[in-house]
């Protein structure tokens, strides 16, 4: 079984910044890819940032520029560096690792952007 532990949410105030981290189990060679969405309440889950075991990294039109994703194989982690946050930025912030055949994900953690 794989788990993910997010941390690293909380509150801001706009064209503030946060780092989120996300520690998985296992090696992240067994992974396709890990990666951050986002969920805000009677919304869909929407992609934020995933970074691709080859290190290939892709962002949604949203946060291109402002946010970067990072992983440290030997820690295990991989992070969300989140620069001039927006109130819409405003979400759940679930940290997610894909295999060809399954997805995991993590508990989730809140983001708040709010003057």
């Amino acid at each position: 079984q794989v788990h993910l532990v997010e941390s690293g949410g909380g509150l801001v105030e706009p064209g503030g910044s946060l780092i989120l981290s996300c520690v998985v189990s296992g090696s992240f060679s067994t992974f396709v890819a890990v990666g951050w969405y986002r969920q805000v309440p009677g919304q869909e889950r929407e992609l934020v940032a995933h970074i691709f075991n080859s290190g290939t990294t892709e962002y949604s039109d949203s946060v291109q520029d402002r946010f970067t994703i990072s992983k440290d194989a030997a820690k295990n982690t991989v992070y969300l560096q989140m620069n001039s946050l927006k109130p819409e930025d405003t979400a759940v912030y679930y940290c997610n690792a894909r295999k060809l055949i399954s997805s995991y994900w993590g508990q989730g953690t809140q983001v708040t952007v709010f003057s």
